[in-house]
C-alpha cells in the first residue's frame, strides 16, 4: 500500500520523505489556505520534495470552469493530479479529461455508487473519507470492501486512495481491505513508526550496553 501525505505544509513533507517511504501528497482548498501561499508556487515546491503523486483541487462547482481549472492544474508539473469533487459536474469533467491523459482523484467518496461512478468516468484515483463516515455512524472500512470487491470484479484500473484517516488503526484497516493507497496527516504518520515496547526494548539494550562499557 503506498503512503500520501494529506498536508500543504512543505516542513512536514521534507521530514516525512526523509523516511524513504512518501509515495506522494493529496492537498485541498482549506490545506492550501492555511499555508497562506501562493497555489503554484506552493505546489512547485511540494514537487521538488516529493518526486510521485501530488493531488490539487478545482475550486469551482461549475462545470466549465472545473474544465479550466483542470486543465491550468495539469500544466503545473507533471506528477500533479487534477483532484475534482464526485457530483455529477466532477464526474463529467473526469469523464472529459481522463481520456486526454489527465489523471483524475475523484474526491468526498462516500458511497460505492459514487466509486463505481468515479472508475466508469476513468479516475486514476477515487478517495473515500472513511474517518467522516465514521462520525456519522457509519464504518467507513465497510465502503473499502466494497469498493475492492466491485473494481476487482469488473477490472477497473482506479485505484482506492483511503482519506480521512485519523490514527494508525485506519491505516492497518485500510491495508488489509486492499486499498491502493492510504493519505494521512503528519500527525497519524509519525504514529506509524511508535510502539512503546520498541521504545522499552532499545532502552534496556541501551543501558545493557552501558554496563558493559562501565
Amino acid at each position: 500500500m503506498k503512503f500520501f501525505l494529506d498536508t500543504g505544509n512543505v516542513e512536514e513533507l521534507r521530514a516525512a520523505a526523509a523516511t524513504g517511504v512518501l509515495d506522494g501528497v493529496t492537498t485541498n482548498p482549506s490545506l492550501v489556505a492555511r499555508e497562506g501561499r501562493n497555489f503554484k508556487e506552493l505546489l512547485l515546491e511540494i514537487c521538488a520534495i516529493v518526486d510521485g503523486p501530488i493531488s490539487a483541487e478545482v475550486t469551482t462547482m461549475e462545470q466549465e470552469g472545473m474544465y479550466k481549472q483542470a486543465m491550468e492544474l495539469r500544466e503545473i508539473h507533471s506528477n500533479i493530479v487534477v483532484k475534482l469533487p464526485l457530483t455529477k459536474e466532477g464526474i463529467t469533467v473526469c469523464s472529459r479529461i481522463a481520456p486526454q491523459g489527465v489523471r483524475v482523484n475523484v474526491t468526498l467518496c462516500f458511497s460505492a455508487t459514487q466509486a463505481l461512478l468515479a472508475a466508469k468516468a476513468g479516475a486514476a484515483y477515487v478517495s473515500p473519507f472513511v474517518g467522516r463516515l465514521d462520525d456519522i455512524s457509519h464504518v467507513g472500512m465497510d465502503l473499502i470492501r466494497q469498493m475492492r470487491q466491485i473494481f476487482d470484479n469488473y477490472g477497473y484500473a482506479t485505484q482506492i486512495l483511503t482519506a480521512s484517516v485519523r490514527h494508525p488503526v485506519h491505516v492497518v484497516e485500510a491495508a488489509l481491505a486492499g486499498s491502493d493507497v492510504a493519505t494521512m496527516p503528519a500527525k497519524v504518520f509519525e504514529a506509524l513508526f511508535k510502539h512503546p515496547l520498541t521504545d522499552i526494548g532499545n532502552e534496556k539494550f541501551l543501558a545493557d550496553w552501558k554496563k558493559l562499557k562501565a
